[in-house]
C-alpha cells in the first residue's frame, strides 16, 4: 500500500531533473548521486549539465586529467567526491568493461560509493530491490511510524535500513519507490524549521506522527557539532606579466588537491608576521609590515564544521633567477580550467582585480 501510494504520487509530482531520463542511464545516476551528496539540488543541476557535456560517458571521464574534473566540480565543494568519482570511472573501465555494475556488492567496490549510493544506483538505474536511506528518507520513515528516536543513533539507522528494505522488497518498481521516498522528504516531509506540507503528502492517512500531531517533534533535533576555527593568510605574488603564483594543496585533508594562492594556515590565531615573512621568503617574495597590516580583502567562509577566516595580503616578488620548483604562474584566463574551492577562488579573484596596488570590487 505504501509503495503504491508513493509510486502514484511520484508520477505526477516528481521534479523535472536532468538525470531523470527514460530509460535511466547508470553512469548519469552515478554522477548525479555523487554530486547530490551534501549538496542542494539547485546547485547540482548546472554543475551536472556542465559535467555531462564534458564527460558524456564513463570512458571520457576515466581518461580525463584530474585537474579537468576539479575544474568542472568548482562550486560544489567536498572535492574528495570528484576524486572518488574519477577513480570510480577508471575502475569501471578497467574492471567492469566500461559498464556501471548493477549489483550492490559490485557498486560498493567503487571509490566513494557507500551503501546509500549503491542502493540508489542499483534500484533507480537497474530496478533492483535495494534499499536506500539518507536524511530525507529517514525523516519520512520516522514520522510515518511515529518513532521518537535520536536520528543519528546507530539503532535508529539500523531500523531505518530494515524498514527501507521491506518497502523495496514489496514494491513493484523499487527504483520508483526509492526515488519517491527521497522526493517526498525533499519537497513535502520537510525538516525543521520548515513545516511539513502534510496536506500534500500521499502517506498522511498512514502517518502516525501526523495522526498524533507530532510532526514538529519527530525526528528529534540533531545535536550540534562543535565548530572550530581556521585562520588563513593568502599571499599575492605577481610576476612581471601580471600572473599569480599558485600552489596545489596536499592530496589529503581539506580541499585536497585543489589549487590556491600560497596560503599559511593556523588553527589558533592569525600567523605572526615573522612566520609569514619566512613562509613568503621561501616562495621568492618579501612582505612589509605595512602590507601585512593592510590586507586587500578579509572574509569568512563557513563549512559544516569549520569557520574559516581569510586575509589576502599583497607581497613583493624578490629578484630570483632560479625557477620556483613545483609552483605555477597563472593568468586570469587560466582560472576557469583549475580546480579551486569557492573560498580560494574568491581570494584569487580579488588578486586579479587589484589594479596598481588598489583593490576594486
Amino acid at each position: 500500500m505504501i509503495s503504491r501510494a508513493l509510486e502514484a504520487w511520484f508520477k505526477v509530482a516528481a521534479r523535472d531533473l536532468p538525470w531523470r531520463t527514460t530509460p535511466r542511464d547508470p553512469y548519469h545516476a552515478l554522477v548525479a548521486e555523487t554530486m547530490l551528496q551534501q549538496t542542494q539540488v539547485s546547485r547540482v543541476i548546472p554543475a551536472y549539465n556542465r559535467f555531462i557535456d564534458r564527460f558524456p560517458d564513463v570512458r571520457s571521464l576515466a581518461s580525463a586529467p584530474i585537474d579537468d574534473v576539479f575544474g568542472l566540480w568548482s562550486g560544489l565543494g567536498y572535492y574528495r567526491r570528484a576524486r572518488n568519482l574519477h577513480a570510480a570511472a577508471s575502475m569501471i573501465v578497467r574492471d567492469f568493461s566500461a559498464r556501471v555494475p548493477s549489483a550492490v556488492n559490485d557498486l560498493l567496490k567503487l571509490p566513494g560509493v557507500g551503501r546509500y549510493t549503491a542502493g540508489a544506483i542499483a534500484s533507480i538505474a537497474f530496478n533492483q530491490s535495494a534499499p536506500i536511506v539518507d536524511g530525507n528518507v529517514k525523516r519520512v520513515l520516522l514520522r510515518l511510524h511515529g518513532k521518537d528516536l535520536e536520528p543519528d543513533a546507530k539503532p535508529t539507522t539500523d531500523w531505518s535500513w530494515t524498514v527501507a528494505a521491506q518497502l523495496a522488497s514489496a514494491a513493484r518498481n523499487p527504483g520508483v519507490t526509492n526515488e519517491a521516498l527521497m522526493e517526498l522528504g525533499a519537497t513535502v516531509c520537510l525538516p525543521p524549521p520548515a513545516s511539513p506540507a502534510c496536506e500534500r503528502c500521499p502517506l498522511k492517512d498512514s502517518c502516525k506522527a501526523f495522526a498524533l500531531g507530532l510532526t514538529a517533534q519527530i525526528p528529534r533535533p540533531k545535536k550540534r557539532s562543535a565548530v572550530s576555527e581556521l585562520f588563513c593568510v593568502s599571499i599575492i605574488l605577481r610576476d612581471k606579466h601580471g600572473r599569480l603564483l599558485i600552489e596545489q594543496r596536499p592530496r589529503t585533508g581539506m580541499w585536497a588537491g585543489l589549487v590556491q594562492l600560497p596560503t599559511l594556515e593556523s588553527n589558533d590565531d592569525w600567523p605572526a608576521l615573522d612566520r609569514l615573512q619566512t613562509f613568503i621568503q621561501i616562495r621568492g617574495g618579501t612582505l612589509s609590515p605595512t602590507d601585512f597590516a593592510s590586507p586587500i580583502l578579509e572574509f569568512t567562509h563557513q563549512t559544516t564544521h569549520r569557520t574559516v577566516r581569510f586575509k589576502v595580503v599583497h607581497a613583493q616578488l624578490a629578484p630570483c633567477n632560479r625557477k620556483l620548483v613545483g609552483r605555477t604562474w597563472i593568468a586570469q584566463a587560466d582560472l576557469k580550467a583549475l580546480g579551486v574551492s569557492s573560498a580560494h577562488k574568491r581570494a584569487i579573484t580579488a588578486a586579479f582585480q587589484m589594479q596598481g596596488g588598489l583593490f576594486s570590487v
